[in-house]
């Protein structure tokens, strides 16, 4: 019965492969640690390593939806060569032979849903020791909306007539 019922799902994937950006974004955004946290304040914050990569390469932004979106390049330091991808064996231009590169290179991209209670023009960035730190501030309560008073006007003359 449980074939029956994925084989919709495994009929899509078939018809429908996923991209190569597709795959490349997904491992970018597996691969970039965060930490998040919330303070007794109901700050939020986010603690993400980048290790070697320049701020300059980082861009921090808030989307539709109240999405925070990290994203960055880590690149290849200028007196590094080498063409090989990640695990090959490579040689720089002054001969020197990598025999593994498990530091990935190349862009990366965390996405964080923000609660509705995210005061969003709040939201600080700083980097420090290769460690980005993104801190969102909670919005205060709304204030209590006080009763609007009416005041009751008479019309016509006042009291009725007496017999």
């Amino acid at each position: 019965m449980h074939q029956l019922l994925d084989l919709p799902d495994e009929l899509e994937r078939q018809l429908n492969p996923p991209t190569r950006a597709y795959v490349r974004d997904r491992r970018a955004m597996a691969n970039t640690p965060m930490d998040v946290k919330e303070l007794p304040s109901g700050a939020l914050v986010l603690a993400v390593d980048m290790p070697g990569v320049s701020p300059a390469d980082v861009k921090v932004q808030v989307e539709e939806g109240n999405v925070l979106t990290i994203s960055g390049e880590r690149k290849r330091p200028a007196d590094d060569g080498a063409d090989g991808g990640e695990g090959k064996a490579a040689v720089d231009g002054a001969g020197v032979k990598y025999l593994r590169m498990e530091r990935r290179m190349g862009k990366f991209m965390r996405k964080f849903p923000l609660p509705d209670s995210a005061d969003l023009d709040s939201v600080r960035a700083e980097y420090k020791d290769g460690v980005l730190t993104v801190t969102v501030q909670k919005k205060p309560p709304p204030e209590p909306k006080k009763p609007r008073v009416v005041e009751v006007k008479v019309v016509g003359g006042g009291e009725p007539k007496g017999k």
